[in-house]
């Protein structure tokens, strides 16, 4: 507990979001060296990534859903996260891939994912993506009566170009229907996929049928209620039943929630709780030292703290009744039917943090204190309004005793050329000052924040990513024959920083 004190009390909120830190983040973090020494070597900002809590996260869901009698099928989203080093921690794990785009396909496929565990649910898909997603056998998933067309057109080119035009009649594709559940004031209207009555009325007119093999059904909704998946899955088996009236969906058939698995950057609901108050009341009196931003109001934001996350929440879905007396684990066993999910943030929860090297310490024209980070906003950043947890301040020691700064209240801005170039918007406390060639750690980046939105503007590089491995000295590269005392991390590159090509 001392040593999580010292480690925090460099930097903090106001009021505190103290981050929920794998053993991992804290011996990296108390080691300033190492850390200035990776910055030194691969620039600020660098992803620093470590994936043992990958498995660990997944068997959360998998033995909820073992216990509830339930065959549970994870498929990694990669958009969560675009190194290799995700991509090779799933599959070692032995969990599907859910891939967004040609080039995360390709690279999937790359580095040896089998396509029967990759699933290809890019919200756009040119013809390229229809392409190389049918002609490797991965699974494509069809959002629209355009999509369908698309796809019956690319797999009779790939079937005539394989075996002749008799000959193709023979081949089959697998795929997906996204269905789009009817909006209740559960349901949220989605803009993924089409309703049961449309994809059935494409089926009976004969537009869906012929190489186009329908295996299962899929859907995506916004939001972390496990009760309007619970919905929104009942009607997803009863379109099941409609598919298998019509002699689809038979063998191995599935239903796919997609994504929106719920976890938490923080441990203390107090914290989170006692940020709101506070947040509330500095919106209604402006006399007090703003907490945000020129005092903006954050309106949109992740849920940081949940109580219910991954296995419980599986567990409320699982056993919630679709219809009197059946619940869905009952409904999907009766029918034979896989559940598959498509987790991205809560998979790489623990997985990685963001490091950047502080450059500059100054203040606005207003005398607002401002520290200037090597990094841009792009670089922590998601659709939330802001990244609701404290960062870590590492203090480097290697000026003198004058270099750090008095003790101050303010503001992490970046790189970029624009007024409202913050890194977080909310107020944070250095207590202690902070001195150029500090370190400021962003905990827990990997999902999402390192990636989705991060920008090259300025033609400033983007991040590098490093993948943290347990290695010895005096042992093998992954430590073995080692104790643990005497195990050393090693820091290697990941291959996605390196020129990946667009097709094979």
């Amino acid at each position: 507990m001392t040593e999580d004190l010292t480690l925090r009390e460099g930097c903090q909120g106001t009021p505190p979001l103290s981050a929920r830190l794998e053993p991992w983040m804290r011996e990296l973090l108390a080691d300033p060296d190492t850390c200035s020494a990776l910055l030194e070597q691969y620039g600020s900002p660098l992803n620093v990534h470590d994936f043992a809590a990958l498995p660990r996260n997944a068997a959360e869901l998998t033995e909820v859903a073992e216990a509830s009698g339930v065959d549970l099928r994870i498929f990694v989203a990669r958009k969560a996260n675009k190194t290799l080093g995700m991509v090779r921690a799933a599959h070692r794990a032995e969990l599907g891939v859910d891939v967004g785009s040609e080039r995360e396909l390709l690279q999937v496929l790359d580095v040896g994912v089998p396509p029967q565990d990759v699933v290809v649910s890019a919200a756009i898909k040119p013809a390229a993506v229809l392409r190389l997603a049918l002609e490797s056998g991965s699974l494509l998933v069809l959002d629209n009566l355009d999509e369908v067309a698309a796809a019956r057109r690319v797999a009779e080119e790939i079937a005539a170009a394989r075996a002749g035009a008799t000959a193709a009649r023979d081949e089959s594709f697998p795929v997906a229907l996204r269905l789009a559940p009817e909006p209740t004031d559960l349901i949220p209207p989605t803009r993924f996929g089409e309703s049961a009555r449309t994809w059935l009325e494409l089926i009976d007119g004969g537009m869906l049928g012929g190489m186009l093999r329908v295996d299962g059904v899929h859907f995506h909704l916004h939001g972390y209620d496990a009760i309007a998946r619970a919905a929104a899955l009942g009607e997803a088996l009863d379109l099941i039943d409609r598919l298998r009236e019509r002699g689809l969906a038979e063998k191995d058939a599935f239903v796919d929630i997609g994504g929106g698995v719920p976890m938490s950057y923080l441990d203390s609901a107090d914290q989170w709780d006692a940020f709101w108050q506070a947040h509330d009341q500095a919106a209604a009196d402006t006399r007090d030292l703003p907490l945000t931003w020129r005092g903006d109001p954050l309106t949109r934001v992740y849920p940081y703290h949940q109580q219910v996350v991954r296995g419980p929440w599986l567990r409320a879905l699982l056993h919630h009744e679709i219809r009197p007396g059946t619940t869905v684990a009952q409904a999907l066993r009766e029918r034979g039917v896989q559940l598959r999910c498509e987790p991205g943030r809560s998979m790489m929860d623990g997985c990685g943090m963001t490091l950047a090297r502080v450059i500059q310490r100054t203040t606005a024209s207003d005398g607002v204190p401002l520290v200037g980070l090597e990094m841009n906003r792009t670089q922590c950043r998601s659709t939330s309004d802001d990244f609701l947890v404290d960062p870590i301040l590492v203090r480097t020691g290697g000026g003198s005793p004058s270099d750090p700064s008095t003790p101050l209240e303010g503001f992490l801005v970046g790189a970029y050329c624009i007024e409202e170039e913050l890194i977080l918007r909310r107020r944070l406390a250095f207590p202690y000052g902070v001195a150029v060639g500090d370190v400021i750690a962003l905990p827990n980046t990997a999902g999402y924040l390192m990636h989705i939105l991060e920008s090259a503007s300025h033609q400033i590089p983007l991040a590098s990513n490093v993948e943290r491995h347990c290695g010895d000295l005096s042992g093998d590269a992954n430590g073995r024959g080692a104790a643990p005392e005497h195990r050393v991390p090693r820091f290697e590159r990941d291959g996605i920083d390196r020129v990946m090509p667009i097709r094979a």
